[in-house]
């Protein structure tokens, strides 16, 4: 194992010996770091934490300390992180609530870019990049492929659909549509279909199609967002993607951004 002379790590961790560890890094007790993690110097990370494989961490992040939530009694709340992640320089990320449920959870080939904050209670899914200070409130759930654009406030509770990008600066206070733009630029609003990142993900053009009819109906047409969800359930050959969709807007206990 590679532990630097100045870093300290607690008796009770479980650092796997391929990990290295910087100088100045401080492990907590319950703390468990998978094969070849990397801390590249002055990281603190505290437990209960337990951290996959190949995991990079940056200088100054602050990892699985406790959540910046004021009925926080001293639980012995949970951090999970998977597998391949990036996490960059001054990072934040505090373990969960009792009332969230007790964990934060990370998933897997994630870059989540400097002076970027997650709360207690967040789900973040895979695949996914939080630009420079992206600041995620608790309980935000980010679904795969998600792009959140650099200073980027996130109202908690809220959700992010899967393959959206939101534009630098926006502050999202609803749910943001799966697959879709959205930016302050329009007053935060969806103002469309994320084609380009479909493209680069594999999507075929009969996929692309059929969500960009979807949103057609839903953001040009004259429908209000119940009629356009009927006219959609009622087209038989919507596809998954659209199905997806609706089961979204559907769900939301916040409102989405339209």
């Amino acid at each position: 194992m590679s532990i630097h002379p100045t870093a300290i790590v607690d008796p009770k961790a479980k650092v796997h010996p391929s990990c290295k560890l910087g100088p100045y890094c401080v492990i907590g007790a319950d703390v468990e770091l998978g094969e070849d993690c990397h801390l590249v110097s002055h990281v603190t990370i505290e437990g209960p934490t337990k951290i996959g494989v190949d995991n990079g961490f940056f200088p100054f992040t602050s990892i699985g300390m406790a959540p910046q939530d004021l009925s926080y009694a001293g639980e012995p709340t949970r951090l999970e992180i998977g597998d391949h992640n990036e996490i960059r320089e001054f990072a934040t990320i505090n373990r969960g609530t009792v009332k969230g449920g007790g964990l934060t959870k990370i998933g897997d080939y994630n870059l989540i870019m400097a002076y970027t904050h997650i709360a207690h209670d967040c789900q973040i899914g895979n695949h996914i990049i939080m630009a420079n200070a992206a600041t995620l409130g608790g309980h935000v759930t980010v679904g795969d492929w998600a792009n959140v654009g650099a200073l980027c406030p996130v109202h908690h509770y809220v959700r992010i659909g899967a393959h959206s990008i939101i534009g630098g600066g926006s502050t999202i206070t609803r749910d943001v549509l799966p697959f879709s733009k959205t930016s302050a630029e329009r007053g935060t609003n969806a103002y469309g279909l994320n084609a380009v990142g479909l493209e680069r993900r594999g999507f075929s053009k009969e996929r692309i199609k059929k969500l960009h009819h979807a949103y057609r109906v839903l953001l040009a047409s004259k429908l209000n967002t119940s009629q356009a969800l009927e006219k959609l359930k009622a087209e038989a050959d919507r596809g998954e993607d659209v199905d997806m969709l609706i089961r979204f807007i559907e769900e939301s206990e916040r409102g989405v951004i339209k």
